[in-house]
């Protein structure tokens, strides 16, 4: 069944990198990252694996835990760190999930239903949806949803900004618009009155059209 946004994000029991987790549990009372790769030793994909491993203490400072996944077994991710911090620099210094058999990749959408095969005879291109991004709020409700091509690598700049933006519209009633950043103004989201939104920013706010009510960005 297709996944959206709002929807519970699917609990599944799984061994990685960083011994056995129940994702619900691991998750705990904090934000996720779940992150998909189609196949270890592939060259985006150790890009990118470097990228998440320099910006975990960002991560870490949004009480934000990342998660990793390939459709191979653990024993090969172990010998794919070693290429990575070879080749970027940094250790890998998250978990990553062990998926041979195509079951978190099933459950999250990622990957035809009826997809099968042991992972070592499917190739990259066999499993080229499994590269997408879901973060995951403590209440674990899926609050975005990414999927890539595999020759693009992803922004993690990018997933980071999205992420303060989800925590920041989560805590207030506003919304951030377009090529938002943290600190630049936001906007009070319709579903608030003027006369409510007057008690949340009794500063007032600019309004350059009745719909849309521009306020610095709450602290």
């Amino acid at each position: 069944m297709a996944l959206h946004i709002g929807d519970e994000a699917p609990d599944f029991t799984a061994d990685t990198t960083q011994g056995q987790v129940r994702f619900h549990d691991w998750i705990g009372d904090g934000w996720a990252i779940l992150f998909s790769h189609p196949k270890d030793f592939t060259p985006v994909c150790t890009t990118e694996l470097g990228c998440v491993a320099r910006l975990m203490p960002e991560f870490a400072r949004r009480n934000c835990k990342v998660i990793g996944l390939s459709v191979d077994p653990v024993s090969d991710h172990v010998r794919w760190a070693k290429d990575i911090e070879d080749t970027q620099g940094e250790s890998v210094n998250f978990p990553l999930i062990g998926d041979s058999d195509l079951k978190v990749a099933k459950l999250y959408d990622m990957i035809h239903p009826n997809a099968s095969g042991d992972a070592k005879s499917r190739t990259a291109a066999d499993n080229a949806t499994v590269r997408s991004v879901f973060v995951i709020g403590p209440d674990k409700k899926i609050k975005v949803m990414l999927t890539y091509p595999m020759s693009s690598g992803r922004n993690f700049d990018e997933i980071l900004r999205i992420l303060d933006s989800v925590q920041l519209t989560a805590k207030h009633k506003v919304a951030t618009p377009g090529n938002w950043t943290q600190g630049d103004d936001v906007i009070i989201v319709p579903a608030v009155s003027d006369a409510e939104a007057k008690e949340k920013f009794p500063a007032g706010w600019k309004a350059p059209k009745p719909y849309l009510r521009i306020v610095p960005q709450p602290r």
